[in-house]
């Protein structure tokens, strides 16, 4: 009874965060609501008893993903900007395709669910095949795409201080300009 309360306040509580930053207009404050999300969801991994999924969540996502956001705002944006937001067509649209998007997922998943429950076992992996599984070169093994997303976060990191940097250039022109 008290893991279903649990469970239903963290259901809540991502619930009620993923809206909010989604919908603020304060860059910081949806990063943190963010945040909030990624936490919420490793204490639902930690009802599961899935311990090594809770201290993946919490070092890797909470801690090391959410560091990088943070410096990619602050080196791209103004943190205390609002941005404006105006209701185009484009965002019509793109919210139209992702209800369209989100009920064709929710078909599949649940189609698949349905019909692979017959076959699951009540089977837990044990830390070394999961770190097998994570590092190895095999078939069926991640080494490759583990690597493939650090590059692809250094070239976002690379980018992100490109931009920050230009910005600053064009910055300070403006400011010699504005002493002349």
């Amino acid at each position: 009874m008290i893991g279903q309360i649990v469970f239903f306040i963290l259901a809540i509580v991502i619930a009620l965060f993923s809206v909010l930053a989604v919908t603020s207009k304060q860059i910081i404050r949806s990063a943190i609501y963010l945040l909030f999300v990624l936490l919420a969801t490793a204490g639902l991994f930690l009802i599961l008893n899935y311990h090594f999924l809770f201290t993946v969540q919490i070092t890797v996502y909470a801690g090391g993903i959410m560091i990088l956001f943070i410096m990619a705002i602050f080196l791209t944006h103004r943190p205390g900007e609002v941005e404006g937001r105006r209701m185009s067509w484009k965002i019509k649209s793109s919210m139209l395709l992702s209800m369209a998007g989100l009920i064709l997922c929710g078909y599949i998943v649940i189609h698949n669910v349905t019909r692979a429950y017959h076959y699951v076992k009540e089977l837990e992996m044990n830390m070394q095949d999961i770190g097998l599984a994570m590092m190895g070169t095999g078939k069926y093994q991640f080494l490759l795409p583990f690597e493939a997303i650090s590059i692809l976060l250094l070239a976002c990191i690379i980018g992100a201080i490109m931009i920050a940097r230009k910005e600053k250039n064009v910055e300070s022109t403006d400011n010699k300009d504005l002493d002349k």
